[in-house]
């Protein structure tokens, strides 16, 4: 680490965000130069809004602007027409134009948050693939672009090779995104000077054909970076939970809950989640993660304030961080919980407290919430349900009631 001299490539060397480089010291000297580059990182458009499992990515753009150099969001709208087939057992659903739509429109929203936009020589711009990759012509890109690409290659490619090895079906559409993949990387580089493509290591081999196909096609020196796939001690994948996907957008996780999941990280992943998703100064990373019992829960609080505050705003995160405050060590019902509407002639007539827990996202489904139930693990005003179909049938003067499920799960229904 001592030996590079980019600030860009030290501090991610330091914090842990490196897996693989196609030219580590060819990408230093570019780094350290005067003159700022530009960087990309792709998202396609599958979801309304990204989840914790690409937040590595986005702080990598983060650090990337930190160091005086250009991020690139690339949006996939596209790509997302054909679907990533990297290291998937199926294909994934085909969207529609207007589902793509709806869905970049959300993801945009993200990046505000952790990027500076702008015209400036290192500010952030977003582009969109469907740009150029609608206009293409199928027999010039064939001629033109096709050619370089090994067939024997492609195959052997891990992301498609573990498919055909289980015998999955990877259809040609999906073959081709590799193709498609590596052009947006060229044509980036044309249009915005980009030359550096990070990623997971899941993107490892589609960033290398991008590499070769820029030096074959345009005699342009690009470079390629990914980082480690993220997965918790336990062996989970990164941004998934019982309840569902860790979004990053408010009004599809609420910044408590989001608090709440980092509030949760597992021991064995306090230091590393405090370097990756946080800007905590590395000193005080290290002090953080040698702590133990109840002094390490201080430094679960600290990862999720300031990994909160990154993607929803220091109030937000101070908010939350004070309703886990109430919530927990003084048992109250704060305000801030999130909230859970329910009709009022539903209320009225005496709901189920399981479907409650449905409509809370505490249970799948009648049946988890039932069987959560049973097992005392469910109280409403903090106090114990025990039969199984018990209702609520007014909330009191209060208007609200506190629904919770086990310690740690907690939400206010009200009338709506």
């Amino acid at each position: 680490m001592t030996s590079l001299k980019s600030e860009f490539l030290r501090v991610l060397t330091e914090r842990r965000y490196i897996h693989q480089c196609t030219d580590l010291e060819g990408l230093d000297a570019l780094a350290a130069g005067s003159t700022p580059f530009a960087a990309y990182i792709g998202f396609d458009a599958t979801a309304p809004s990204l989840h914790v499992g690409s937040l590595v990515q986005i702080m990598m753009l983060r650090r990337l602007q930190q160091a005086g150099h250009k991020p690139v969001v690339l949006m996939g709208g596209g790509t997302t027409k054909i679907g990533d087939p990297s290291f998937r057992d199926e294909s994934r659903p085909l969207l529609d134009a207007a589902r793509i739509a709806e869905n970049l429109a959300g993801i945009k929203r993200v990046f505000a948050k952790f990027l500076r936009f702008g015209d400036g020589p290192t500010d952030a711009v977003m582009v969109d693939n469907d740009d150029w990759l609608s206009r293409l012509n199928y027999i010039d890109f064939l001629r033109d672009y096709g050619r370089h690409f090994s067939v024997n290659r492609m195959l052997s490619q891990d992301s498609v090779k573990i498919r055909l090895d289980r015998e999955q079906n990877l259809s040609f559409l999906e073959f081709n995104y590799m193709i498609l993949q590596a052009y947006d990387f060229v044509e980036l580089a044309k249009a915005q000077g980009v030359r550096l493509q990070m990623g997971g290591s899941d993107q490892w081999g589609n960033i290398v054909q991008g590499v070769e196909l820029g030096r074959r096609t345009a005699d342009i020196q690009l470079y390629g970076l990914t980082s480690p796939l993220i997965t918790t001690a336990s062996g989970a994948k990164m941004g998934k939970t019982s309840n569902g996907a860790v979004w990053l957008n408010e009004d599809a996780r609420s910044p408590y809950d989001y608090w709440q999941f980092w509030r949760n990280t597992e021991d064995g992943d306090v230091g590393r989640f405090l370097r990756l998703f946080t800007e905590l100064p590395e000193a005080e990373v290290r002090r953080l993660e040698t702590l133990e019992g109840a002094e390490l829960n201080d430094a679960k609080k600290v990862l999720a304030t300031a990994a909160t505050a990154l993607a929803h705003g220091p109030a937000a995160a101070d908010a939350a961080a004070e309703t886990a405050r109430k919530t927990f060590e003084e048992g109250a019902a704060a305000d801030t919980l999130p909230k859970v509407a329910v009709e009022a002639a539903a209320i009225a007539a005496g709901i189920n407290v399981y479907e409650l827990l449905v409509k809370a996202g505490m249970a799948a489904s009648n049946g988890e919430a039932r069987r959560l139930i049973k097992g005392n693990g469910v109280k409403l005003n903090d106090v114990a349900v025990t039969d199984e179909f018990a209702r609520l049938s007014d909330l009191g003067s209060a208007g609200s009631v506190k629904l919770s499920a086990g310690k740690k799960r907690h939400a206010l229904i009200v009338a709506g």
